[in-house]
């Protein structure tokens, strides 16, 4: 029986491996805050760059809609994001970061500071660097299958 390729050689197995392990030493950082890292970059991204339809959002952070949306009702319940309907186009809903929301970002971000000065020490600053660009360019390859098995 031809068992496939062992795990170790899976590049989503190695990078969703890596992923949680380095979303885990965020979230401890974070957790004082009450916020996850995902959490933060949600609302980070929206400090940054103003306020976005769910659907612009979800195709920045490469994200499907529904799965944005279960993402976001927690923070619209703690008050950090408000969600309201589009002016110019009324299907659709405005993601907007709160005085609130941006209150809490900015008390969050030195445990932020602090995760990324973390990984990179434990890492090596030049590595963590290269994986970023690397990682950079995953995301933005095509990967579609023209032939799925």
């Amino acid at each position: 029986m031809n068992e496939g390729l062992p795990l170790e050689l899976c590049n989503c197995h190695a990078l969703r491996r890596a992923s949680r392990h380095l979303t885990q030493l965020y979230d401890r950082h974070l957790a004082p805050h009450g916020l996850t890292v995902s959490q933060y970059a949600l609302v980070a991204r929206l400090v940054r760059c103003g306020p976005r339809s769910i659907h612009v959002l979800a195709h920045e952070l490469l994200m499907d809609r529904t799965t944005l949306a279960r993402n976001l009702k927690p923070l619209e319940r703690d008050g950090l994001i408000s969600l309201e309907i589009d002016a110019n186009d009324r299907r659709s809903k405005t993601v907007d970061v709160t005085e609130l929301g941006r209150s809490i970002i900015r008390r969050a971000q030195p445990a932020w500071e602090a995760a990324q000065r973390h990984f990179e020490v434990a890492f090596g600053s030049a590595r963590a660097t290269q994986l970023r660009t690397l990682l950079q360019a995953v995301a933005e390859c095509e990967l579609v299958d023209p032939q799925p098995d």
